[in-house]
């Protein structure tokens, strides 16, 4: 039996990823400072479930060391998914900037330290579109994410800074220690059994509880012409395995979709999927920063993926459209709204 481990297999594409794997008959090790997945009993997504905090290179060391059945197999496949990080108003209000990066660079350090010491087979590193270079992306209707583009380096956040330095760290350890590595970019990756509230969960998730709990207008911060391209989470699934399983090539490569809308577009998506007549309320610039107390954290203005070297390299690419991964999602998040209110009364 093949051995995977998914570090960060407790959130949101870890959960879905190492639930894949299972399906697929991998033994799988699921490691995450989180006690459960939120949404999925440990035996639907692993065999092992870790709970312990990857900042720390004792117990990082533990979770490389195979299961007792299996003691002299390395593992043959590590998906390297956990960090700190969430939505806009996560990221880019800059009140968490040093743990976003003394966490993540921690936890990468470990991983990657203990993957060469212990000869696993790959490991998958997910970085972030968020290292994409600022000015590149300042026209909305004509971003460049070209995996090319990358340098000379100028990210938009700290979060992207640490994803650009972990990049680096990883093909550094592939030169000097023989590990063979795979390095995607994830760009917006949405659906079902995530985060979907409390200020880390990412915009089709917010749009969609925030079209469930009104039934007159929603907010929406900055003017909404900002625009992005999201992935639905089984083809993001998908596209890390096809990528991670091919040889020679370890990338980076852009793990998205190249169907770009506004925010304001989403926004209207998710509520002609209600069925409900609800108003967009743009809120931002000085009114924002009043009610909220800090400035509108919008991020770039536009950003898309750019799927050629993906194309090229695994002969696949994602082909959901967005309004249907929004009406699964929509559909889901609605749901746990209803339960969510039905508990509280």
């Amino acid at each position: 039996m093949s051995l995977a481990l998914v570090l960060g297999g407790g959130g949101f594409i870890g959960g879905h990823l190492a639930r894949r794997l299972k399906q697929e008959g991998f033994w799988v090790r699921v490691v995450d400072i989180k006690g459960n997945h939120e949404f999925w009993e440990h035996p639907e997504i692993c065999d092992d479930y870790v709970c312990g905090d990857l900042r720390d290179p004792v117990l990082v060391g533990q979770v490389f060391t195979p299961p007792s059945h299996s003691p002299d197999t390395p593992f043959t496949e590590v998906y390297q998914l956990a960090a700190d990080m969430g939505g806009a108003g996560y990221i880019f209000t800059g009140e968490n900037d040093a743990n976003v990066m003394h966490n993540s660079a921690l936890i990468n350090l470990n991983a990657v330290h203990e993957a060469a010491k212990n000869r696993v087979g790959r490991i998958f590193y997910s970085s972030s579109a968020c290292m994409y270079p600022e000015h590149n992306q300042l026209d909305p209707d004509n971003p460049n994410c070209e995996e090319s583009s990358a340098y000379p380096a100028n990210p938009d956040s700290e979060y992207g800074w640490e994803k650009l330095f972990s990049e680096r760290l990883f093909l550094a350890f592939s030169r000097n220690y023989g590990l063979d590595v795979r390095i995607g970019r994830f760009h917006n990756i949405f659906g079902p059994m995530g985060t979907w509230a409390g200020g880390k969960e990412k915009a089709p998730a917010a749009m969609c509880r925030k079209v469930a709990e009104s039934d007159d207008s929603i907010e929406v911060w900055g003017d909404g012409l900002q625009t992005r391209s999201f992935l639905y989470i089984d083809e993001c699934v998908e596209a890390v395995l096809r990528f991670m399983r091919q040889d020679g090539f370890p990338g980076p490569v852009n793990i998205g979709s190249e169907e770009m809308v506004s925010i304001n577009q989403l926004a209207q998506m998710a509520i002609d999927i209600s069925g409900k007549d609800i108003a967009i309320a743009n809120l931002g610039g000085a009114e924002f920063e009043q009610k909220y107390g800090f400035p509108c954290p919008m991020g770039v203005r536009g950003r898309n993926s750019s799927n050629q070297l993906f194309r090229e390299k695994m002969g696949w690419e994602p082909s959901l459209p967005l309004r249907e991964g929004v009406a699964r999602t929509y559909e889901w998040i609605a749901q746990e709204v209803e339960s969510q209110a039905k508990a509280a009364t």
